[in-house]
């Protein structure tokens, strides 16, 4: 069974920084991009899709970001241990949201998805709040 387990959320205050992981489980990862979202309070109910965040090649030597988090936001992976990451630093309260890490089902993709549709497995998600 295919699983991945974002771990690293929290409370933070405006400007702070947390690093999110996301450990996949059930199959390897190594060859298939990679990607972070995120859904903000009550996007959920009004029937939003999850945000882009960032996303990273199979072969993690590239990467696309939201235009919101650049600069600020990195994503990396380590392939040897299955993980994914987002650091996130000089965060801002319209940051707060639940951060999902997904996975994309083909291998060897030469493009990085950006759109939640390019994914499919998906984890249950980590809540970043940041007060301001």
């Amino acid at each position: 069974q295919v699983q991945l387990v974002e771990s690293g959320g929290g409370l933070v205050q405006a400007g702070g920084s947390l690093r999110l992981s996301c450990a996949a489980s059930g199959r390897t990862f190594n060859r298939n991009a990679m990607g972070w979202f995120r859904q903000a309070p009550g996007k959920e109910r009004e029937g939003k899709e999850r945000e882009f965040v960032a996303a990273i090649r199979w072969s993690g030597d590239v990467t696309y970001y939201a235009d919101s988090v650049k600069g600020r936001f990195t994503i990396s992976r380590d392939n040897a241990k299955n993980t994914v990451y987002l650091q996130m630093n000089s965060l801002k309260a319209e940051d707060t949201a639940v951060y999902y890490c997904a996975a994309d089902a083909v291998v060897y993709r030469a493009n990085v998805p950006i759109n939640h549709n390019g994914y499919a497995y998906w984890g249950q998600g980590t809540q970043v709040t940041v007060s301001s």
